[in-house]
């Protein structure tokens, strides 16, 4: 089966409450690759990752959801093609 990528734009209390590293925490056990960063405003994060169409529903259905001490007002997600151009998943700070 062929991966792909989404894109996604999370929107509520997200920034403060770890939702970066258990993003990346889950990512990381379901063999998904891309990275996760805070936007600025202090209310978003954007997600982009890449693996099978599984993989991604499950990390999509996690980011509905989010970590115990956030609150997910609004989850916005895009589906692309794979590009194959990441390793591993990380977070990024910029």
């Amino acid at each position: 089966m062929a991966n792909r990528r989404i894109s996604v734009i999370v929107r509520g209390r997200v920034q403060g409450v770890n939702f970066r590293w258990y993003t990346r925490q889950r990512a990381m056990e379901s063999g998904i690759v891309g990275w996760v960063r805070n936007l600025r405003g202090g209310d978003r994060l954007k997600v982009v990752a890449e693996g099978s169409q599984e993989q991604l529903a499950d990390l999509i259905r996690f980011l509905h959801e989010g970590p115990p001490s956030a609150r997910v007002d609004d989850v916005e997600v895009a589906w692309e093609p794979a590009s194959g151009e990441y390793r591993d998943f990380r977070v990024r700070f910029r």
